[in-house]
């Protein structure tokens, strides 16, 4: 990219972004400027309308809405699971939309951790968001093992980062179960999932990725690597709301195997209301469902899958590299005096969908963004996120948002703040 540091580059990129025309899609407040969409995305006005359409769907079937309608709900996982599973690599059947991503995790730890004579541990890393690990911990307890022996944590060289050499490295004969993340929640770093499904399997273990910061963010091609399994939410890139249903993959491969845990919407539709005391499991990802589907809470994300159908995810992460490209040289000019460190990986097959800064006052600096109308994201101890989304920020966004850093660094305004993160960070 040019080494232009000018608000009328800036400008001159916006006017070439195919994209741009989604921008008017989002809710975006006035004089604020959105940092935050991989912690959560904004509202968009076709995620609106799907909302008020399920809605309006009760109010005019009541209990008939789960089989009529324009989007009936019996079928409404299995409609947006078609939607979603072009963004993961997959065909419509290995995906299905339920749940969250911890309790996914947790159903398909309960599936495929299958410990048998000395292969007893999951390997994991200490950089993935702990949710994970603690449904690993929950989950080696239920089974009888003490946590502390059994779950295999890789650890990083540098605190931002993990080598795949030692992951592999890791997949030792105890292994009987590997969880990793897709991409690093603080430094964005991008695992490479096709390599490390590769080494796995040659060592007879599955493996399985949360897809949490990668979905909607990058493309995936989980069939073609051969992923066991994956998991993921969809209120951060995809835009689906808070506490929107999350979403599983399951490979075509492990059809016919039970659930670890069984519930009466993972049954075969044909046979659910035989209500019958032996459950008969769906023949497809499906199977994985426990309860009822939260209809309301998955509604927005038809309308928001509608425009990354439209918009395709390889477009989506063009544009995303080239924002957050932009945002580093912009970094690096305009901010070399002020001690931050860029933990996020350079290379494009390794950076995800957001830039992370590192400093010692980061929690009091984020605080600071807020006072100026910056949205961003920190994470403990010291990191501050900061995510340019494809389809609603701007070249512009990010211009401003890195002269409003320069400002509150060249002022110290930060200071006046204490350097500690809020309840909720």
């Amino acid at each position: 990219m040019q080494r232009d540091s000018t608000l009328e580059y800036a400008k001159k990129l916006d006017e070439q972004d195919a994209l741009k025309i989604y921008r008017d899609e989002f809710y975006l407040q006035p004089n604020v400027i959105y940092m935050d969409g991989n912690s959560l995305g904004l509202l968009s006005k076709r995620a609106e309308q799907s909302l008020l359409s399920l809605l309006d769907s009760w109010k005019k079937y009541g209990i008939d809405g789960w089989t009529q309608g324009e989007h009936p709900w019996f079928y409404f996982s299995e409609t947006l699971s078609e939607m979603c599973a072009p963004l993961v690599g997959a065909s419509k059947e290995e995906v299905i939309i339920t749940g969250s991503t911890t309790s996914n995790l947790h159903q398909l730890i309960a599936s495929f951790y299958l410990p048998r004579g000395t292969r007893t541990k999951i390997l994991a890393d200490e950089l993935n968001f702990p949710s994970d690990l603690y449904a690993i911990n929950s989950q080696l307890s239920l089974h009888g093992f003490n946590p502390t022996e059994h779950m295999k944590l890789v650890k990083s060289r540098d605190g931002d980062t993990l080598n795949e050499e030692d992951i592999v490295e890791a997949m030792t004969e105890d292994v009987a179960l590997i969880v990793l993340p897709s991409v690093l929640y603080r430094s964005g770093q991008i695992l490479q999932m096709k390599e490390l499904t590769k080494e796995a399997h040659k060592r007879n273990i599955l493996i399985g990725f949360d897809l949490c910061h990668s979905v909607g963010s990058i493309p995936h091609q989980l069939d073609d690597w051969d992923v066991d399994f994956a998991f993921w939410c969809n209120y951060k890139h995809l835009n689906g709301g808070p506490g929107a249903v999350g979403g599983l993959y399951v490979n075509r491969k492990h059809f016919g195997q039970k659930p670890g845990l069984a519930g009466w919407f993972g049954s075969d539709k044909e046979k659910q209301f035989d209500l019958s005391i032996q459950m008969t499991p769906a023949t497809d990802a499906s199977a994985y469902q426990i309860g009822t589907p939260n209809i309301l809470s998955a509604a927005p994300l038809y309308g928001s899958l509608e425009m990354f159908t439209e918009a395709g995810i390889d477009a989506i992460r063009d544009k995303s590299l080239k924002l957050t490209d932009y945002m580093t040289l912009l970094i690096e000019e305009e901010l070399s005096a002020y001690q931050f460190k860029i933990a996020s990986p350079k290379e494009h097959s390794r950076r995800g969908g957001h830039n992370y800064l590192v400093h010692e006052e980061a929690a009091r600096i984020c605080k600071a963004l807020k006072e100026y109308q910056v949205i961003p994201d920190f994470r403990s101890p010291n990191g501050i996120r900061l995510a340019p989304v494809a389809l609603y920020n701007s070249f512009e966004d990010v211009w401003r948002t890195v002269q409003i850093l320069k400002k509150i660094m060249k002022e110290e305004s930060y200071k006046k703040f204490e350097n500690k993160r809020e309840v909720i960070a």
